[in-house]
């Protein structure tokens, strides 16, 4: 199979997700029943490849069984059963979870249960031996989960009902992918150009300083070694990306975008889109308003630099992600 074969078939791959099992409706909990979540399994099942696990089952505790809780400090809690305490399964979930991470290797996203003991992502219940709160922690399977890839976007079911949140998170889930793929080709100082090169406008969306501390990492490339400079890169992308992009960011974005189309757009042309970002900056339309409209624009005046950049079409239509005010 020649070399464009295969970067076609790569492209049209499904992104794969990790997904706590009860999430997608199978009968994993401990009481026989499941937490269905109509978003992730039927909106998102449309998009990603969801691969579902279930650590409490995989670790060989039966359906129905005794519910485990976490007991112990918030910092290092354990799992134990909550009627029979000996029952401490801290050691196997946090294998399975470490085994997992190297199983899942290829996967660029994870949506974890809340209030799990084993997946809960943050804000988990710890108690202590005499069953009083104690505080918060994460789940014993996400904690090593987050611990083995720290770059890889997480998030809860319920947090992705706040369409802030959710737009980060699956922003970042394509984010990460690209990046994976960049790394699964081979980096280059050339390679590596481009890739920030297209991420230009959508790292300015989410803090200008940000994007510039990037951008004077970039300006090391073939003055330093590629391999270090990748992995401060790395991070750096994906930390940026996990600060939400602001209405105000956005707004700044889009009259940068504007900028491009100056000479071409007649004094309506420019005055309607302007309006337009205003009212969004406002709160009185949604994003996908101006961004449609600069949409129409460059398809009949195309603009080499911002055919480059991903910033205008990087999510699917059909997740509507800038459709909310």
């Amino acid at each position: 199979m020649d070399g464009s074969n295969s970067r076609s078939q790569r492209v049209e791959r499904r992104i794969r997700v990790g997904v706590s099992a009860c999430l997608l409706g199978e009968p994993v909990r401990f009481n026989a029943g499941h937490k269905r979540d109509r978003f992730v399994s039927d909106r998102l099942a449309r998009y990603f490849e969801l691969v579902p696990v279930c650590p409490e089952v995989a670790i060989g505790l039966g359906i129905p069984r005794e519910p485990i809780r976490l007991v112990g400090e918030p910092q290092r809690p354990k799992a134990v059963g909550t009627r029979h305490e000996s029952a401490d399964v801290t050691s196997p979930l946090a294998e399975y979870a470490r085994r997992m991470a190297r199983e899942l290797g290829d996967i660029s996203g994870y949506i974890f249960k809340s209030k799990s003991p084993s997946c809960g992502m943050e804000r988990v219940k710890v108690y202590g031996r005499d069953g009083s709160l104690r505080g918060s922690g994460r789940g014993i399977y996400a904690a090593e989960i987050m611990r083995a890839n720290s770059l890889l976007p997480v998030e809860e079911e319920g947090r992705l009902n706040d369409p802030a949140l959710r737009e980060n998170f699956i922003e970042r889930l394509y984010a990460y992918r690209r990046w994976q793929e960049l790394l699964e080709e081979g980096v280059t100082p050339e390679a590596l150009v481009a890739f920030h090169t297209r991420h230009k406008l959508i790292l300015m969306a989410h803090g200008t300083h940000r994007a510039k501390g990037l951008g004077r990492l970039i300006a090391q490339v073939g003055s330093q070694p590629i391999e270090p400079l990748t992995v401060e890169y790395g991070a750096g992308f994906m930390n940026a990306l996990a600060c939400r992009a602001t209405r105000s960011q956005h707004t700044d974005v889009l009259f940068h975008v504007m900028g491009y189309l100056k000479r071409q757009l007649d004094s309506e042309d420019k005055a309607e889109l302007v309006a337009l970002i205003h009212d969004y900056r406002q709160g009185v339309v949604p994003l996908i308003v101006p961004v449609t409209l600069l949409r129409h624009h460059f398809r009949r005046h195309p603009e080499p630099y911002i055919d480059k950049q991903l910033y205008l079409s990087w999510q699917p239509a059909g997740l509507s992600l800038w459709n909310h005010i």
